[in-house]
């Protein structure tokens, strides 16, 4: 049985960024320090950052003083405003794409555009993202969810950043039936992109995929759909435990990847445990053993 693991898995650029600023803020201040929600959406990580001394918490009111860490995903404005005026110091580690999507939006707003936002609504980034647009922004998923937008001359559109493009397109080409004037910020990211992609070719060789992050993360809940799509036998798990040796019976190729937030001690782990099992003897009906083959 060969094991390959899709190229670029794990943690991208912006939750890399997002995790050693947290590393560092609780080596200088006195922990504990606390985070709005979880600062990226993996639960094994966030229970390492919380050991020492990062702590997720999900109300301002719940909030004693000290210093906030502004998670990837980034928060709204008025709660921003608010956090700052219950005197805590702030450290922002909003991933810089996600920031990019929060400028453009507030543009898109400041020049009267009806703005669509491409993603998932409850999702953290799309709240956020919502408090940048004013009042009259709104959350679609694909273009069906569009029936109901009419009437508006001018419409702009942004996308939460791990939408996968070829959804965002679709949007985009239902919007131009809809409006007069359309202006179009391509805000999803071009990592998260190539990661599908990775993926996907790999999901089209193997026998079965593993795709290994939070069942809490948008994007790694895509990859596992992607691999489905695409008709490959896929197990989303979040860490080697949940790996079951019936799934590899008979299978030759194993392929492996991994979400955005997904970090590489979790990749390794799974990696290590799937060559450990390819060894390991098994028991066939009869009492008879076998090596899993190479």
């Amino acid at each position: 049985m060969k094991i390959e693991l899709a190229k670029g898995a794990g943690f991208c650029f912006g939750v890399k960024r997002a995790v050693n600023i947290a590393l560092e803020t609780v080596k200088q201040v006195n922990p504990p320090v606390y985070t709005i929600g979880p600062i990226i959406h993996n639960p094994q990580v966030v229970e390492r950052l919380r050991q020492r001394g990062v702590i997720p918490i999900a109300e301002i009111t719940d909030l004693p003083p000290g210093v906030v860490i502004i998670r990837s995903h980034g928060i709204r404005p008025d709660l921003l405003r608010q956090i700052k005026a219950l005197g805590h110091k702030v450290v922002d580690a909003t991933c810089p794409f996600v920031r990019r999507a929060q400028n453009y939006a507030e543009q898109l707003h400041r020049e009267g555009f009806k703005t669509v936002i491409v993603g998932k609504k409850d999702h953290p980034e799309v709240e956020g993202l919502l408090g940048h647009c004013g009042p009259n922004a709104v959350v679609v998923y694909n273009g069906s969810d569009l029936k109901g937008l009419s009437g508006h001359r001018r419409i702009g559109v942004i996308a939460q950043t791990t939408t996968p493009f070829s959804q965002f397109q679709q949007v985009i080409l239902r919007l131009l039936e809809k409006t007069e004037e359309l202006r179009v910020y391509n805000t999803t990211c071009s990592s998260t992109e190539k990661r599908r992609k990775e993926t996907a070719n790999l999901a089209k060789r193997a026998d079965i995929m593993i795709i290994a992050g939070g069942k809490n993360s948008a994007n790694t809940s895509r990859l596992a759909e992607l691999c489905r799509q695409i008709g490959t036998e896929t197990h989303h798990i979040e860490t080697a435990a949940e790996l079951s040796p019936e799934w590899f019976e008979g299978k030759s190729l194993v392929g492996v990847s991994a979400g955005t937030s997904t970090p590489q001690w979790i990749i390794d782990e799974v990696i290590n445990s799937l060559k450990t099992l390819n060894q390991k003897p098994k028991t066939r009906r009869g009492g008879s053993t076998h090596l899993w083959r190479q």
